[in-house]
């Protein structure tokens, strides 16, 4: 088999389809700056934000959503997803993709069923437990299944085969030096260089609880020298602070460089979502995460390895509390060593090498 002369990757909706997608848009092309490379996405998804800047091809398709079940039902019947089908098979023709890989989300459905009918190789990167039902419906027509954490095949038995390669992430983490870039970083958000800082996020769309437990907690915090850098979440409301700190507490709507806040945190404090674990993980920041209390609890089968490797603390969402984050962080954070412990247990978890793992996986399935 020769270099992959074009690939669809397939994958929107949410940063945690998108972003690792982009990483391994931006691997293929590191290897082969010649390599076509088509992204598909829906109209309304993240990608159309995010995609299109980066300088790749993004071409929509009409997608929809899915009944949570997954069963041969679900692609016999609606005419709507042999359309959406058809559309994904006709850019497919157009580019003449060697492979389509899958990421997850609505729009992935389509491209994979559209390989199928082709007998077109297909991969899906799966990050979470259980797997998203589009991607449990891929694994329905292809036995190429890389996973992003060590602990999903013994967690779940459609990812039983699965091949662990990492999550594909951006060169701007995978090649942060946390301590070189510290004090740069902390001058960039008008931190003091000598005093310790919590960064703190709740995702893209920020996570109001965790806004309004560190809010309550800020006079204690800043009284005991901890700093604050908060990214709020641009779809949440802000919540008051304090404005008579002795130390800064600085806000932000939201934060496109994370790098940045990774590099001048001594701890963080966030959700359990995929891309948090595998980045905090691959460059070793302790990390207190609050997992997401609605949903099938996959945020918190992520965090709970990097926890049990020591790397990090678990909090339920209804036991964080100004109180809580009193008496945990600050006896925490001003701990240097026992910080650097949980780093270095994070670290040992985490991997940066994702892109280049998932691009050989992909290789050597277009050659079988």
């Amino acid at each position: 088999m020769g270099p992959l002369r074009s690939v669809v990757l397939a994958g929107g909706g949410t940063g945690g389809h998108v972003y690792p997608l982009l990483a391994f848009a931006d691997c293929l092309r590191r290897h082969d700056p010649g390599v076509r490379i088509t992204c598909l996405g829906t109209p309304r998804g993240m990608e159309n934000d995010l995609i299109p800047p980066q300088g790749y091809d993004l071409r929509q398709i009409p997608a929809y959503q899915l009944p949570r079940s997954v069963n041969m039902n679900l692609v016999r019947t609606p005419g709507r997803m042999w359309t959406a089908a058809r559309a994904a098979g006709k850019v497919i023709d157009e580019v003449r993709a060697d492979v389509v890989v899958g990421f997850g989300g609505y729009v992935a459905v389509p491209a994979y069923l559209a390989a199928w009918r082709r007998e077109l190789p297909m991969v899906i990167h799966e990050v979470n437990v259980p797997p998203g039902v589009a991607n449990r419906l891929g694994m329905k027509f292809t036995k190429n299944v890389a996973v992003g954490f060590p602990n999903q095949p013994s967690q779940a038995e459609s990812l039983r085969d699965a091949t662990v390669v990492g999550v594909p992430l951006r060169r701007a983490i995978t090649g942060l030096d946390r301590y070189a870039l510290r004090n740069a970083a902390r001058a960039h958000f008008g931190l003091r260089p000598d005093l310790p800082v919590l960064f703190v996020s709740g995702g893209s769309s920020g996570a109001r609880s965790i806004n309004l437990a560190v809010s309550g907690a800020a006079k204690e915090l800043a009284r005991n020298g901890v700093q604050v850098l908060h990214v709020m979440g641009a779809r949440n409301e802000p919540v008051p602070i304090p404005t008579d700190l002795p130390v800064p507490y600085v806000t932000l709507p939201y934060l496109s460089e994370m790098e940045l806040g990774y590099a001048a945190a001594d701890l963080m404090l966030a959700r359990g979502g995929a891309m948090t674990v595998a980045e905090v993980a691959a460059i070793g920041l302790p990390t207190i995460y609050v997992p997401y209390p609605h949903s099938n609890q996959e945020q918190r089968r992520n965090a709970l390895p990097v926890v049990e490797a020591g790397g990090g603390l678990l909090v339920d969402d209804a036991e964080l509390t100004p109180d809580w984050l009193e008496r945990t962080v600050i006896p925490l954070i001003r701990d240097p060593q026992r910080l650097y412990t949980m780093g270095a247990a994070a670290a040992s978890y985490g991997r940066r090498d994702g892109d280049e793992a998932l691009r050989s996986f992909v290789l050597a399935a277009v050659a079988r």
